[in-house]
């Protein structure tokens, strides 16, 4: 008996996507793992996907009917090389290799070049969910050719994420083909380098209502479920409420106060500030988001900081409690904890203040995050439809959400959009909510809770806003010390200043 598709690689999210594919109609799937013990293993675990087991890649090879597809679905790096290297020397023209892992997206270029030649196709799958995305249906951004799409469509199309559409009887699979050869990892990258930048943002947004408002976690989690059913409505805002909502069952603490201050991170929001950097894009509420877990793993640099005093002064909070000379509440509050708020006639003031400044974030994010894409499409010669690539991340992925109808009806309204911000109704809504921005940054910064997010999100917004800013003082500075040319305002060209000589104006 043959097998239509094969995984290969079985850990969680191999083995949750094999499981995917083998609960479609008429699909067999075959799997393959270097420990072949593993994947004996899943199929054991899962009589019911009917999984034919490989013991080699030309066992493999075998099994499948042709023209063959197989799904890496290994660590990037190596492990993905290894991978291709053994299934392309038992692979024929026509066969396609597909690596649903998180490379990058070079690495998928260059071996998609390597593999030129062979006759086999080589395509670069963006998956994003998670293990229950894999399982239950993942958003999916494939890079390849059109002949590759066309082939892996019918496979594709069925294990996806469903998004509900307003005005849509039927629900849209989310995946799509974004371009060639790296431009699904691409998607996937900055997919990713988004989602650093909103879960920043919440996590920011957390303090400010614990250490300004006094709230309590489960509080805070009432609050997000409260901002769960509006504007804010997204899958990391509901799984922070739940987070907040846990108890420590040994401590019976909130079990985010046991959880260690120190967050990982697998590269790849690290991939998209560099990107950002080479392709000359400003992302810098994905890059602070990034280098805010780098700060939070350096704990010798923290525990010098942790004698410095804080704030002292008449540094205004969002609440109106009373505050002592390091910053923190004084009284009933801090001895309750944070749990009993302050100025309760205020208090939803307060809040809905924090509600607007992480929805501004969030849209400022996603903003820097589109224009990385564009930058990305134009540089590499992808034709990525912007509108299509946010409508398959309403469902299955870890960044869904709710303004993503917004950003759709934007690409929606004006075909070759340049910006989001350049869309009337975003921009007008940015613009609404800058005042609870500045308000909540300001509070923050004035009681010495860290928001380089939300922070970096306000100085890009007024980075954009302003008409002259910093850059005519540097570039003054670079033209005196390395005669480096500037532009003037009044006339083209380029030109120098002979700052050592008599300082007159050159023109170049």
């Amino acid at each position: 008996m043959n097998a239509d598709v094969a995984v290969i690689g079985t850990g969680v999210m191999g083995s949750n996507l094999a499981r995917n594919l083998a609960r479609q109609p008429e699909t067999r799937v075959a799997i393959y793992d270097l420990d072949v013990d593993r994947a004996r293993a899943v199929a054991a675990a899962h009589p019911e996907a009917g999984f034919l087991v490989a013991e080699t890649p030309a066992g493999l090879a075998q099994m499948l009917t042709t023209p063959r597809v197989a799904i890496l679905m290994v660590n990037a790096g190596p492990a993905t090389d290894a991978a291709i290297a053994d299934i392309a020397a038992v692979f024929e023209p026509g066969d396609i290799i597909v690596d649903g892992g998180n490379s990058l997206f070079t690495d998928t270029i260059v071996r998609g070049e390597q593999l030129e030649g062979t006759g086999i196709e080589f395509v670069g799958v963006g998956i994003s969910g998670g293990e229950v995305g894999a399982l239950l249906g993942p958003s999916m951004m494939v890079g390849g050719s059109e002949a590759a799409w066309q082939r892996l469509r019918p496979l594709l199309t069925p294990i996806a994420a469903r998004a509900e559409v307003a005005g849509l009887e039927a629900p849209v699979p989310c995946v799509a083909h974004i371009g060639t050869d790296g431009a699904g990892h691409f998607a996937k990258m900055v997919h990713n380098g988004i989602e650093y930048a909103d879960m920043q943002l919440i996590a920011e947004a957390c303090r400010i209502l614990r250490d300004d408002l006094g709230l309590s976690p489960a509080a805070i989690s009432a609050v997000l479920t409260e901002w769960n059913a509006g504007e804010l409505e997204s899958y990391l805002i509901e799984v922070t409420a739940e987070v907040l909502a846990h108890t420590d069952a040994a401590t019976g603490l909130p079990f985010v106060d046991i959880v260690a201050d120190a967050a990982g991170a697998k590269g790849t929001g690290a991939w998209t500030a560099k990107v950002g950097l080479d392709l000359g894009v400003p992302v810098p509420t994905i890059a602070e988001a990034v280098f805010a877990r780098s700060l939070s793993q350096a704990g010798a640099l923290r525990a010098l900081g942790a004698d410095i005093p804080g704030p002292v002064g008449n540094a205004e909070p969002l609440s109106t409690g009373d505050r002592n000379a390091a910053g923190g509440p004084t009284g009933e509050r801090a001895a309750a904890g944070g749990d009993d708020p302050v100025a309760p006639d205020r208090l939803g003031e307060r809040i809905e203040t924090v509600r607007q400044a992480l929805f501004a974030g969030k849209i400022l994010a996603y903003v820097q995050g589109f224009d990385e894409i564009a930058a990305g499409a134009q540089a590499y010669g992808w034709d990525v439809d912007l509108g299509e690539l946010a409508s398959i991340w309403r469902a299955g992925c870890i960044i869904r959400a709710r303004v993503l109808d917004r950003i759709v009806a934007a690409y929606d309204r004006q075909e070759g959009l340049g910006s989001l911000l350049a869309d009337d109704e975003l921009r007008a809504e940015v613009g609404q909510a800058q005042g609870a921005l500045r308000s909540a940054v300001g509070a923050a910064i004035g009681q010495g809770i860290p928001v380089p997010a939300l922070s970096s999100a306000l100085a890009y917004l007024d980075g954009i806003r302003a008409p002259r800013a910093t850059a005519a003082i540097i570039q003054a500075q670079r033209d005196f010390f390395g005669s480096h040319t500037y532009g003037r305002v009044d006339r083209p060209g380029i030109f120098h200043t002979l700052w050592s000589g008599d300082r007159s104006e050159v023109e170049l």
